[in-house]
């Protein structure tokens, strides 16, 4: 459960750069394989944080847009 925690207290920002330090190290080569799988399920979860907070923003990002289109329309068309 703690990793939960952890995981939901992880900015978009913080996760993004995590996993991007996680895809050098695995690309670089050189660890073990129980090191490569704990940095690849690492990523996977970070991945997953940062898809989270993605879909949140699109969410928010679509509300507005769509309160935006609702207000335009309510007040007709403008005269200039």
């Amino acid at each position: 459960m703690a990793a939960k925690t952890e995981e939901a207290a992880l900015g978009y920002e913080q996760a993004r750069d995590e996993l991007i330090e996680v895809v050098r190290r695995l690309e670089a080569g050189g660890t073990t394989l129980e090191e490569s799988l704990a940095l690849w399920e690492r990523g996977e979860e970070l991945a997953k944080v940062c898809r989270h907070w993605l879909e949140g923003a699109r969410a928010r990002l679509d509300a507005a847009l769509s309160e935006g289109d609702g207000e335009g329309a309510a007040a007709g068309p403008t005269e200039d």
